[in-house]
């Protein structure tokens, strides 16, 4: 295609508009920078205009931020045709671009306004001239395009050519507004600098796109036409490629597909599909899609699906030992979206779907070297584990190694030889706890926020007063159930470190949390051991 394609992400302002969702400012400031300056999309949407005193706070940090950083002409915010009081809400703010609600369809105008198309007209002429003379820019929101386009197409060229071409409905022979339409504005002729189409319930398909769009382009051929979908049938990717084949100029997404309903197009798939599929330029940085991703996730508290493409924690898995051994061979089962684009890397998947490839490579990645012998022994016991429902990570695999090729009880630098926990109501917990460390046993009690925070603390006080050494600290501490188990099945606990600045992870399994922790302690002095 070899066209530049516009990206406005609108998680502030349609992506928090999901049930359940709700940005403080502070928050929308740094999803504002992040996106801005990281992710590097053209504009953001960040509020409605006059919802609360909330939204005037958070609007005006973004402003300000905006402003000082050079970029404040790449901050919008959705308004309505309210006598201008949202214009004057944004001057308050320190906004300089208005996305002006209007009505795309007829069932909407008559039905939600009670206006004629020339009473509605007539608002949306004296809102633009209003904006402008008070120096704010302004894009228009045709709500609802979609079902005009089905239903009342007539009526859209109507709003079109007051928009576009400047000509104001006669109202009792009167022409409506004051002439302010026809100052010429990037090729239209009128103050507005883009036209964007909603398919704000999310009924279109691709072909309906592409009818309805190219008809816009045609007759406006000098509007810049943006488009906003809505994923209510799963189709809003589709129909965002459908809008760039047929001249759109500006894509409207989210962060994580959040928004109303069914949600909006997914920015990371947007981006890719436009890069990969269709050759379009577009400013993204896709190395900083992950780490916004994440982000968004935090603050908004809607988890993000394992298999979401992209972004999703496992999309650049491969669970297949076929898969792994066509990698292994010539790279057969990748394709052009590589983890390395967007900050991340492939990994290969251990448990019962495995097989002898995927176990080759997490073995190189780890620099073990195994005799074939060796190796299918290693992966028959991870079968075993996976028919168990036991997760298998990486972080695992030299413990299951020793641990089958008979070596792990001997080899294990740390061991830990028993210990004792105990809680009791309004007291804190205590730990007594013995571990034998190169062939020396050590001893200590403690207690502790709970019955393993009492526990780390006895370990604490053998590394750094007995050995004199450095303790790990812990960094995040993660506990679940593992995938098909039920309340009263085994206890996963994933323990995050960091170490002589590097960064580990491991696991532990157990029926009782407390013991699946203190597992996962042990297999990571046994790792910081053999670093």
């Amino acid at each position: 295609m070899d066209r530049y394609i516009e990206i406005l992400d609108t998680t502030l302002r349609d992506g928090e508009q999901t049930d359940n969702v709700s940005f403080l400012p502070s928050e929308k400031l740094t999803i504002a920078r992040g996106l801005l300056q990281d992710v590097k999309v053209d504009r953001v949407e960040v509020a409605s205009a006059r919802v609360s005193e909330g939204e005037k706070e958070a609007v005006s940090m973004i402003c300000r931020w905006a402003k000082s950083a050079g970029m404040l002409d790449r901050v919008e915010v959705l308004g309505f045709l309210d006598g201008g009081k949202s214009v004057d809400w944004l001057v308050d703010c320190g906004c300089k671009r208005i996305n002006l609600l209007c009505k795309g369809s007829l069932r909407h105008c008559q039905y939600q306004l009670n206006k004629t198309p020339e009473e509605h007209i007539a608002d949306i002429i004296q809102t633009i001239e209003y904006a402008t003379a008070k120096g704010v820019s302004v894009n228009i929101y045709l709500e609802d395009w979609s079902n005009g386009m089905i239903d009342s197409p007539d009526y859209v060229f109507q709003m079109m050519e007051a928009i576009v071409n400047g000509s104001p409905p006669k109202i009792g022979g009167v022409a409506a507004g004051r002439g302010g339409m026809m100052a010429r504005k990037g090729g239209m002729k009128s103050n507005v600098e883009r036209i964007m189409l909603p398919d704000t319930l999310g009924v279109l398909n691709p072909l309906q796109v592409l009818e309805f769009v190219r008809k816009m382009v045609k007759r406006y051929p000098k509007a810049h036409f943006d488009f906003h979908a809505h994923n209510d049938y799963d189709l809003a990717i589709s129909n965002v490629l459908a809008a760039v084949l047929s001249g759109c100029q500006g894509i409207h997404a989210t962060v994580n597909g959040l928004g109303e309903r069914a949600g909006n197009a997914p920015l990371a798939s947007v981006q890719a599909i436009l890069h990969d599929q269709f050759k379009a330029h577009t400013n993204i940085d896709e190395a900083a899609l992950y780490k916004i991703s994440r982000l968004v996730e935090s603050y908004s508290a809607i988890p993000i699906s394992p298999n979401k493409p992209i972004v999703g924690e496992s999309v650049f898995t491969q669970v297949a030992g076929v898969h792994a051994d066509g990698d292994n061979k010539h790279n057969l089962y990748q394709n052009n979206l590589k983890p390395e684009r967007f900050g991340r890397k492939r990994e290969y998947a251990l448990g019962k779907n495995s097989g002898k490839a995927n176990i080759i490579k997490n073995l190189d990645a780890l620099g073990l070297e195994l005799t074939p012998e060796q190796t299918k022994l290693v992966t028959e016991r991870i079968t075993e584990l996976g028919d168990r429902k036991e997760i298998v990570t990486p972080d695992d695999l030299p413990f299951i190694v020793n641990d089958v090729i008979k070596h792990n009880a001997d080899n294990n630098k740390v061991k830990l030889v028993g210990y004792m926990v105990s809680t009791a109501r309004s007291l804190r917990s205590y730990a007594s706890l013995r571990i034998e460390i190169d062939g020396v046993e050590y001893e200590a009690a403690s207690t502790g926020d709970g019955q393993y925070d009492a526990f780390v603390k006895g370990l604490h006080k053998i590394y750094t007063e007995k050995l004199h050494r450095e303790f790990p600290v812990l960094t995040n501490y993660f506990v679940t159930i593992p995938p098909g188990g039920r309340t009263d099945a085994l206890v996963q606990t994933v323990i995050s470190w960091e170490y002589k600045g590097k960064s580990l992870r491991t696991r532990g399994l157990d029926a009782d949390q407390t013991d699946s922790a203190i597992k996962a302690t042990i297999k990571m002095l046994n790792a910081i051991e053999n670093m």
